[in-house]
């Protein structure tokens, strides 16, 4: 078994309100019977995930958003139904692997959220097996990871923002970003948090280097959570990509699969990663600009997202606000760059 995530956000329900569910989805004649029939699935810290094993020995994955009494940070405000969403499309446009939505209630009339049923993947989270995979698997597995961002990032959008819509969205890159950095900025002092940084400095040094946003005009489609957790393996090939709540419109270059182009030497897997994205291991001074500032709203929001989540280790806390001092000292240190007209 996975270990399992502690956080306040997990919806975790009865053995009822699960048989419940299935019922709704997939009929009286479908539901479980006995005991062991749903484990809880690890790793995440948003959204609760059980594999369920039905009467007739099919096996589907169920998530469950947070509780309705449960705060969560303004990005991630009708994050399920955002999922449920990019997963249609990702399917309906491309050919990169995810799993079928099989079932989507709204309704909050058997618990305080929304869920949905998938299909289930049987197949190893590539961050739990990496470093057991050989070298060459691992490279090729990077490889296909390139190809299919660039196939996602292949499918275009009518303006910038979140994929249902609502603010920040428009026609500009710069208003969406900076507008979507802002509200966690809003988010950690609504909750008092302590970043390590004066929030203004953070606003002016953002400020200084937004023009290098404005080079981004055509929005397409953007997965950002492509970490190794979410990615399923099957002898070193990629088999499916899995949570995508938070998908958006918006650069390229703020996949969190580029987070690693500032570095001053690329590891193998990055270059594998960008072969197969069909990209040269090189950037503009301006798209250097733009990916400090996307890791700058990465390591902000996972600061402050331990305290919306009510996390007991301070781990991710302390190591996310040495990784935000560093990317805010980056960019304090780096010129101003107009970007290329």
């Amino acid at each position: 078994m996975e270990p399992v995530t502690e956080s306040i956000a997990k919806n975790r329900q009865s053995p009822d309100v699960l048989r419940a569910m299935v019922a709704r989805a997939f009929g009286d004649d479908r539901v479980p019977e006995g005991d062991g029939w749903a484990d809880e699935l690890g790793h995440g810290w948003f959204n609760v995930a059980y594999r369920v094993r039905l009467r007739d020995g099919a096996s589907v994955a169920l998530k469950i958003a947070p509780p309705a009494g449960v705060e969560v940070m303004t990005y991630e405000r009708n994050a399920m139904r955002t999922e449920v969403a990019a997963l249609a499309l990702i399917r309906e446009r491309t050919e990169v692997p995810v799993p079928a939505v099989l079932f989507h209630d709204d309704t909050h009339e058997l618990c305080d959220a929304d869920y949905f049923f998938m299909e289930y993947v049987d197949a190893d989270n590539l961050g739990v097996v990496k470093d057991d995979l050989p070298r060459e698997r691992y490279l090729a597995c990077e490889e296909a990871l390139g190809a299919a961002n660039r196939a996602l990032n292949g499918i275009p959008g009518d303006r910038f923002g979140p994929l249902l819509g609502g603010p920040p969205s428009g026609t500009s890159w710069r208003e969406v970003f900076t507008g979507l950095l802002e509200n966690v900025l809003r988010d950690g002092e609504r909750r008092g948090v302590d970043l390590g940084q004066d929030y203004d400095a953070i606003r002016r040094i953002v400020a200084r280097h937004a023009d290098s946003l404005d080079e981004v005009t055509e929005p397409v489609f953007i997965e950002w959570d492509l970490w190794d957790f979410n990615v399923m393996v099957r002898d070193g090939a990629l088999v499916s990509i899995i949570d995508h709540e938070r998908a958006l419109y918006g650069d390229p270059l703020f996949e969190a699969r580029f987070l690693p182009v500032t570095e001053p030497e690329l590891s193998d897997g990055t270059l594998s990663f960008l072969r197969g994205y069909g990209r040269e291991p090189s950037f503009t001074e301006a798209e250097l600009t733009r990916r400090r500032l996307y890791t700058l709203y990465l390591f902000l929001i996972m600061v402050i997202e331990t305290v919306f989540r009510g996390h007991e280790d301070p781990s991710q806390y302390h190591s996310a606000r040495e990784r935000l001092a560093a990317s805010v000292a980056e960019l304090s240190g780096a010129p101003s760059v107009e970007p290329a007209r």
